[in-house]
């Protein structure tokens, strides 16, 4: 049985396994903490938000995300594809994601703002309804994706190709559309 913390509050900690592993947080705020050499096992987060964590490089296999709002954290090469699945839900703000991967996950919903998300593994995700606000998305690969819906209007650097992703009603600029065409090797100007 997990140990349960609720309404918690944790500021400049960096965290190893035993501190955190077969945990459920419930509420919690975590600031300015570190969590970059965890391997996470059995750890449930349920309405918590992170401020200003590192997590870059962090295994999070097994972990749960359940309404878990992260702003301005650093969370390059994480694996978001092995998290519980169940009510997996999490939304960032001013984050640094790049190099992490959602390969397969559900994600609808999802709200990315003012994030970096840097050759990103959005493979065979849903992406229903996902909003990316002023995010960098070079290199992100989106083959087989459900992105119908998405909001990438003010978004950039993306290139997706419509005939290996679905793309039915999402949202694009008209500055950006380029990335919709880079396969067909054109110029647009």
């Amino acid at each position: 049985m997990s140990n349960y913390f609720l309404d918690i509050e944790y500021n400049h900690l960096v965290f190893d396994e035993q501190e955190v592993n077969l945990k459920e947080f419930e509420c919690c705020t975590f600031n300015h903490c570190d969590f970059s050499i965890c391997n996470f096992i059995g750890v449930v987060f349920i309405d918590c938000t992170f401020n200003d964590c590192l997590f870059s490089g962090a295994k999070i296999n097994h972990v749960a995300l359940r309404t878990v709002l992260f702003n301005r954290c650093k969370m390059e090469d994480v694996n978001f594809a092995m998290c519980d699945k169940l009510i997996f839900e999490v939304h960032f703000k001013e984050c640094v994601l790049d190099f992490s991967k959602f390969y397969t996950l559900k994600i609808k919903g999802t709200t990315f703002v003012d994030c970096s998300i840097i050759a990103v593994d959005f493979m065979s995700a849903d992406l229903t309804e996902v909003v990316f606000d002023n995010c960098d998305l070079y290199r992100s690969e989106f083959m087989k994706a459900n992105a119908n819906k998405v909001n990438f209007k003010t978004s950039y650097n993306y290139t997706i190709d419509p005939s290996k992703t679905k793309i039915k009603k999402a949202v694009f600029s008209l500055n950006e559309v380029k990335g919709l065409l880079y396969k067909h090797d054109i110029i647009v100007t």
